[in-house]
């Protein structure tokens, strides 16, 4: 149907709020088991995140800063750590180097470095990723981790964008619900 004022708003804090809560309170069930939970954002528009009044992330802030204080894992942690985003880069045109993030507006050097960095961590470096060293444990994806990425460790999968086809659906769902892995990168049942 037609989204209208702050229906929307409504529905993605709901969905930021619950997929935040399950992500902290499984923490506490699996951290002793060696295990590392993560959670995995699909959103609409990556402007919803990266822009200074992206609604996406400030509702995530919000939740965030208000049930990790019953977490003690977490109560310390900022959120800067915890929340990591890649989105895929078009495609360069020709005779040009590097292609640009879609549909963002983070175009400074700090912030295209952080880009970088998020890159590195998600999409090359899932060993680190899966270290209780490495703090983030939230990514927030638009076009990007659909085939070809996955990670055992990803519990929850919070969609935060319209798809209608199934299997957009599946492979977004693909991306994790698998047999996690300790840090020992065994498979834990």
């Amino acid at each position: 149907g037609e989204e209208m004022g702050g229906v929307r708003e409504d529905v993605w804090r709901a969905q930021i709020k619950h997929t935040v809560k399950k992500h902290l309170q499984k923490d506490l069930q699996v951290r002793a088991r060696g295990l590392k939970v993560l959670s995995l954002f699909f959103i609409d528009r990556v402007a919803n995140y990266t822009a200074q009044d992206g609604l996406i992330r400030h509702i995530f802030d919000e939740e965030f800063n208000r049930a990790r204080k019953l977490y003690p894992f977490f109560a310390e942690r900022k959120l800067e750590q915890v929340r990591s985003a890649y989105f895929a880069k078009k495609k360069a045109a020709k005779g040009q180097t590097e292609g640009e993030a879609m549909d963002t507006e983070s175009r400074n050097a700090d912030e295209r470095d952080a880009e970088k960095d998020a890159f590195v961590l998600i999409m090359r470096d899932k060993e680190r990723l899966l270290s209780f060293e490495e703090k983030t444990c939230f990514i927030f994806a638009h076009s990007a981790l659909k085939e070809g990425w996955d990670n055992p460790n990803v519990f929850q999968i919070c969609t935060l964008n319209n798809t209608v086809s199934e299997m957009k659906k599946r492979q977004e769902i693909g991306r994790g619900l698998r047999l996690a892995v300790n840090q020992n990168g065994e498979r834990v049942l």
